[in-house]
Formats: C-alpha cells, structure tokens, sequence
C-alpha cells in the first residue's frame, strides 16, 4: 500500500491553472479589468438564455434569426478569448496588456460584422466589396489567434492549412490539385456565408451547447457534483477497490453535467485518487482509473462533449435518434470499467474503505435497490400518464400546474433533506476516512434530480428542441440555485434571510460567469473547424481524401476504419474533442460510407459518425499528449507518459466497442424492438466484461495465455454472431439481373435486397457499388417496383435502369439512369445469427471451469481472491 507521506500531490493552485488554461482561460485580471471580464461572461449567458427563451417572441423585441445570432455568439467568445487567455506562457495572468484589448475589440467587431452590417451584405450575396474583404481577413486572422491561444497551435495549424489549400489548389501535386479559389472568393465564402466559420458546427454551438454547458455549470455551482461523488462513495466506497468504483460511477454522473474530461479528472479526481492510493493502487493506476472513467463522461448522453447536437445536424436525425444510438455502447462502457477495477482489486487483494452503515446482508441490499427502482418506475408511470391524462383537460394552464407542482416536490425535497447534515467535502489526504452513510447522503441531495428529470422530460415526452429543453431546465436550475439555501435555512431553524439569499445570488453569478468562460473553447473550436468544413465544401477535397484514402487501404473497409481511427487519435492530440469530431466526420464519414457499400457493407452514418467521435475522445487519454493523463498525473503524483498508456490500456474497451458497433448495428439499438434491445444489452454487457478479463488477464484466477484467446474469442462471438453464421450459410442467395422484379415481389415485408450496379461517379469515372433496397409496400411486384420509383429494361440477361421518378425511394438510394445491375441478392431463411451464442457460452463456461478448479486447487495463503 502507497504510504500517503511519500505522495506529492499538485497544489491545488497548478491544477486550477491546468484547467483553467484549457477550460477556461488562465488569465483573472485585479481590479475594473477582473470585473468587466467577468461581467461581459455573465452578460455572454444573459444573451443565450434570452434567444433561447420564448421572450423575444412575446415582447416582440431583440429577435435574432440564425446567422444573426453566430454572429454575435463569436464576438462575445473572440473578445473573451483575448480577455481570458494569455498570449504566451510568460504573458501576465493579473493584468491585460493594451495590445489584447485592441485585439478583443476588433475580433469581436469582426464576428459582429455580420449582424451589424446584415441588411447591407443580404443585397450584395456573393459580391463582397472592399471593406467587407478586409474585415473577412482580419476576421480569420484574429480567428487563427483567439484558436492558438484557447486551444493552442495544433487547431490553428490544420486550419491554415485548409486555408493555403484553398488558395494553392492548383500548385499542388498529383491527386491533391484543384483548380484553386480566389483570394476574395475565399474570404467571402468562410467569413460571409453560412458555408465556413459561421456554419453549421457554430450554430450547434450557439443554439444548444452553450445551455448545456450552462446548465451544468449552474448545477456543478448549486452543489450537484460534490453531491454525486458522496453519493457514490456511500454506495460503494467500501467495497473491494470500492473508491475506484466510486470514482468510475461518480465521473459518469459529473459527466452528466461537464463536457470536459479535464475538469472532471480534476474535479473528481483530487478526492477519488488518494483514496484510491489509500487502498492499494499505484499511483499510474489511480491516475488511469480516474482518467479512463472521466474521459468516458464525454460518451455518455445527453450531452456527449457537444458532439450529440452535431450529430443532429450532420446526420439528420432527431436528438432522441441520437441519444437512442448512443446510449448502449456508453453504458456498457462504464459497467466494463466497474469490471476492469473490480478485477484489479481481486488481483491485489485489496479491500475496501471503512463504513459507518450498519452491517446488511448482500440479499436485503439488492431486495433494498430493486424495491427502490420499483418504486421510481411507478411514480415513472405516474408521472407519464397523468400528466398525459392532465393535459386534455388543463389545455394551456397543463404547464403552470406542472411548474406549481415541481416547486411543491422540490420544497417536500429540501424538507427532507434538512433533516439530515449538510455535505461537506471530506479533506482526501486525511489518514482516516469514514464513509457515509447511504441513505442520509442520498436524502440530502436529491432536489439535484428535479432540473435532470426537467430536462429529460421536456427532451424524451414533450419532445422540445434541445435548446428550449435545456433553457427550461435551467431557468428551474436556477430558480433552485437562488432559492434552496433561505428555504434550507428556514427548515433547520437557522435562518438568515438576507445573507443566504445575496448567497444565493452569488452562486447563480458565478454559474453564469463559469458557464460562459467554459464555453469560450467550445466557441472559438467550432468556428475554427467551421474553416476546415468551408475548405471541404469549395475545393471538394473531400472527393480527393476518398480516392486517397481508397488507394491506401486498397478498397478494405477495415483498413479504411483503422487508417479513420489513427487520423482521429493524431488529430485529438492538439485539437478539442468537439473540434476533432467536426473535422474527421467532414473529411472521412462520407468516404466509410461509400466505401463500405462499393465493398459490400451497408454502413448507417450514425455509426460511422459515433465510430469517429469515440476515437477524437480516445486522444485525451492517449500519450504523448493525452491532456487527461498529464492532469491525472498531477494529482496522483504519478508519471504522466505511464498513467497514459495505463489509462489506454483501460480504455481498450472503448476502443473496442465502435470496431463492433460498425458491424453489428443492433448495439446502437438500429432496426431494434424493446424487447430485442433489452435482450441485447444482457448479451453485450456479458461480452464487454468477458472481453476485459480478456485483456486484463484474470477472471477468477490469473489466466493462461490460451485462456485470454479463448476469452476473446468468446466476447466477439456473443458481439457478432453473424460473423459466423454467415461462414455457416450465407444469408442472401444470387438471383439472375434479369429477374429483380420476380425478386421484388417473392420476398417478404420489412426485408431488403442486396443490389450490386455499375455505373458513374458525378466525374464521370466508371463506378460500382452496393445499394440495401428496402421491400415498399405492395401486393405484387409491379406495385413493388411503382412504389419504389423505377424502371427497367431488361434484354436476355441484362438489366438496365431504363427510369427513375425524381424524389422517389429508387432516386434517394442512388439509382440512376443508364446504370447497370450486375447482381440481386435476395436474403434466404436460415437459423437465426444468435443461435451462435450458445458454442460461446459452452466455450465459457469451459474456461470457468478451468479457472475455478486451479483456483481451488492453490493453497490458501497464496490464493488471489
């Protein structure tokens, strides 16, 4: 066990700079500055609450549309920016020179151009005069800047790349040449259109991410993540490992609230890590557990990092499409993790944290648990569907009688609460630490819900935008971060009413204030990628990266995602994750899919999207950079280079997971009944846990090395049955071209035919691919193939696509004319892919065995477990 005097842990002071130099800006200027910096991010989160809010619309004042409000979104983050971020390492932190002011205030007139000069550029599209030209240049050169200093050079590198691209298009060599833009061509399109910086990944930013991050800030302020850290050590801080379990589930629920990983290694981290040490983990691996389970907070819906509301736009889906496909693979994440600490802890024997619950046994805990989630899931039902009955008969007052309501449970919360002793953060380097007791720690804290369950709600039932859901959610967050201290007070007898108000008001200013600085990377990355999308979308350098990337790979989908996952692991070394997402998705996701169907795999662009999003994450832990680590580093005492690689190692399941959602949609729940995904989500739960005794080398008792193989091999059966079955009996049979048609109309509703045509690429360049065709309705073939939009003519043994109807489903899938079928596989019946699951569970079950018999057979004193 680590001697905690030997530890040196980071001051808290270096591990406020870490974060706030990659959060929130290091700088905090004394004096007028310090409060004109802090008064313009209030006002910063003042702006979003008010778009956001249905006022404008009913005063009928200070309505902004779309661009408009970019617009004023980046000058707020540019002049911010400058404010907050010093431009060198040895700039001032206390004081802001002249020079950034300038800089602050031309950058942000810059972004505001737009908005200022609205009218003027709406009768001049595409035709920018001199003064618009210069303000476009010295608008991406602040750009460039405010990205170098919140985000450092890497961001700012790619995208002056993309830049010189852009102009030196045709200079370039072989593939990679274009035919070039002009320099006012340039300008126009990336500083006074809704093509580059003021695109689409900035309108994410400015109509839902800056909420959430706000909410979270507010909720972080109000108490909620000291709370949701006590609350996971009350409940499994004293069992074996139990703080690194604490920690994995704490981080999950800070991630909840936080899309940075840094903060919540930091945040978390200076209270789990000691005590993580304190029970027998090195200093690396206390330092990986924390990094791996925050990293993983960035996965987890609804927020995911910002990347959830990008997603929306780039995939075209719906939020809680998004949150549906997302959701498995992040839980089975985490439940893995609790696994990998679980075995780590019967590895080292080591024990868990003394408690002051009383003694219980296992099975009145779990009858505990399972008669609390009941209940959650009646009052669920309750909730629902009186609410459902409430609103026919209530009409326009349904929502002032759900907001009266609120605020009585919210009140019957505190009351509760009060009963008990209030949190306060236990002092992580003390010798002793007695853990909580449960229902106490719960009691006290559960108001913290109420904003959650708002937001849920207002996404998951009432299906709100999820900008309007957030602001409702935390207008409620704010009514309680303002009011829960006097009404608290009152209940214990203790009552202060004017000081715990202005207390009250103090923490709600610092929310705003710390929401807005947090989002100020979030801002500037965005609109710095949205210079990369520009390039992509005027030089069409997209094309040229497919055709590259196709001759790399030599046409291998699984070449093409490898190459996709070590682009996105360089890329996430210097940029932010929502940056790295906006970049690798532009560039690349259109090129798996098109390759995965020129090779014969379907691949849905929800997947592919998740599969590069995981991968940017997967950079924060990686070295040599690996920002997580270097903080985990910090406090653990630890070396950095050593808690990275131990933190991938733990990560190897994250890693793992979207090579396997790739080619098995059902994880991401795609086509999938309730009944199908709960059986699912057993299944990959099972797997995800057998595949980290896989790599962590130990079960029951340490494996063999045939053992881990056997393992693995285990978990990617019971995660891709059809693998297999398909070598067993293929699942499509071959049907000449000449009988699509007959086919059409043989096969049953719901099922798809596999087409194979040859035809051109928009260049002209012969093309061949595959095209998944959905059955249409339709009681015979003709009436298939009418409702399906298409003609053929067909002589001998050729087909031809002899008419499409325009905006039909033959046109959407990409049939065209004069195209060639050159094969139809009609799917056939065969034994269900999961019947695979049984030679897997056999082969399991015979390394359980294995392991159980030498385990029993090792003598007592030198047994593991």
């Amino acid at each position: 066990m680590t001697d905690e005097n030997n530890t040196s842990r980071a001051p808290d002071a270096d591990l406020e700079d870490m974060v706030a130099s990659s959060d929130s800006g290091a700088r905090k200027p004394l004096g007028v500055p310090g409060k004109l910096l802090v008064s313009i991010a209030a006002a910063w989160s003042l702006f979003q609450l008010w778009i956001a809010s249905p006022l404008p619309y009913m005063f009928r004042f200070g309505v902004f549309n779309a661009t408009e409000a970019r617009s004023i979104h980046l000058s707020f983050a540019i002049f911010l920016a400058f404010m907050a971020y010093p431009a060198l390492k040895r700039s001032p932190r206390d004081r802001i020179p002249i020079q950034d002011w300038l800089f602050a205030l031309v950058g942000a007139f810059c972004a505001g151009y737009i908005f200022l000069f609205y009218a003027e550029l709406s009768d001049r599209p595409g035709a920018p005069i001199t003064q618009d030209v210069i303000v476009g240049v010295v608008g991406i050169l602040m750009l460039l800047e405010a990205t170098r200093r919140a985000l450092g050079p890497p961001l700012m590198i790619v995208a002056s790349v993309f830049i010189l691209y852009s102009l030196f298009g045709p200079y370039m060599p072989g593939i990679l040449a274009h035919r070039g833009v002009t320099f006012q061509s340039l300008v126009n399109h990336q500083w006074l259109t809704t093509q580059g910086v003021f695109g689409i990944a900035l309108g994410v930013s400015t109509s839902f991410v800056f909420l959430f991050v706000l909410f979270g800030a507010l909720l972080d302020k109000a108490g909620a993540g000291n709370y949701f850290i006590k609350v996971a050590f009350s409940l499994l801080g004293h069992y074996k490992g139990g703080p690194a379990k604490a920690a994995v589930v704490a981080s999950g629920m800070t991630g909840l609230i936080s899309g940075s990983s840094i903060a919540n290694v930091v945040t978390t981290g200076t209270f789990t890590i000691p005590m993580m040490k304190r029970v027998g983990f090195s200093p690396e691996k206390a330092g990986a557990v924390e990094v791996s389970s925050s990293v993983n907070g960035q996965i987890m819906p609804p927020v995911m990092g910002a990347a959830a509301f990008l997603m929306v736009e780039y995939v075209g889906i719906s939020y809680v499409e998004v949150i549906k496909h997302a959701f498995l693979p992040a839980l089975i994440s985490y439940i893995a993790l609790v696994y990998i600490v679980h075995l780590e802890a019967l590895k080292a024997n080591m024990q868990g944290l003394p408690t002051s619950n009383p003694a219980r046994p296992f099975l009145n805990k779990v009858l505990g648990f399972l008669t609390g989630l009941l209940l959650l899931m009646a009052l669920s039902f309750a909730v629902y569907y009186g609410l459902g009955w409430l609103k026919p008969v209530l009409g326009d007052a349904t929502p002032w009688v759900i907001a009266v309501g609120l605020t009585v449970v919210y009140v019957v919360l505190l009351k509760l609460g009060a009963r008990y002793p209030e949190l306060e953060l236990d002092d992580p380097s003390s010798k002793v630490l007695i853990l909580p007791q449960t229902r106490p720690t719960v009691m006290v804290g559960l108001h913290y819900i109420l904003p959650v369950i708002v937001l849920v709600w207002c996404l998951m039932v009432e299906r709100l935008s999820p900008g309007l859901s957030a602001f409702w959610a935390t207008v409620f967050m704010i009514f309680i971060i303002v009011t829960q201290r006097p009404i608290i007070a009152v209940f214990r007898q203790r009552s202060k009413l004017a000081a715990d108000i202005k207390e009250g008001f103090m923490d709600l200013w610092d929310g705003l204030v710390t929401g807005a600085r947090n989002m100020i990377g979030i801002g500037i990355a965005t609109a710095a990628a949205g210079i990369i999308v520009g390039a992509v979308s005027q030089t069409g350098v997209g094309l040229v990266l497919a055709d590259v990337v196709e001759i790399l790979s030599m046409g291998n989908l699984m070449l093409i995602l490898l190459l996709t996952a070590v682009l996105s692991l360089i890329l996430g070394m210097g940029l932010p994750t929502t940056a790295n997402y906006i970049v690798v998705s532009a560039l690349l996701a259109p090129v798996i899919v098109t390759l995965g169907q020129q090779s014969g795999l379907i691949v849905p662009l929800i997947a592919v999207h998740l599969f590069v999003f995981y991968f940017g994450i997967m950079a924060d832990v990686t070295p040599p950079v690996g920002l997580a680590s270097f903080a985990a580093a910090a406090v653990s005492g630890g070396d950095p280079l050593r808690t990275g690689f131990q933190a991938f190692y733990y990560s190897l399941r994250t890693a793992a997971l979207p090579f396997l959602f790739i080619f098995n949609t059902d994880l991401l729940l795609i086509d999938v009944g309730w009944l199908q995904g709960i059986v699912i989500f057993i299944i990959a739960t099972i797997a995800m846990l057998i595949f980290a005794a896989g790599t962590q080398g130990f079960m029951i008792a340490r494996n063999r090395w045939y053992e881990s193989i056997l393992l693995l091999l285990v978990a990617f059966t019971l995660f891709r049955p059809g693998f297999w079955m398909d070598r067993i009996h293929d699942p499509y049979q071959s049907v000449p071209p000449a009988q699509f048609v007959e086919a059409l109309g043989e096969v049953d509703d719901g099922s798809n035919l596999r087409v194979q045509i040859a035809g051109e690429d928009a260049f002209g360049d012969p093309l061949t691919t595959y095209i998944l065709v959905p059955v249409p309705r339709g009681e015979t073939a003709e009436e298939r193939m009418q409702e399906l939009g298409m003609e053929l003519w067909v002589d001998g043994d050729q087909a031809m696509v002899d008419f499409v109807e325009f905006g039909s489903l033959a046109a959407d899938l990409g049939f065209d004319f004069d195209q060639e079928i050159i094969e139809v596989s009609a799917p056939v019946d065969r034994w269900a892919k999961e019947w695979m699951w049984i030679p897997g569970f056999l082969v399991f079950g015979l390394v359980v065995l294995l392991q159980r018999r030498r385990r029993n057979q090792q003598p007592a004193s030198t047994a593991t477990a």
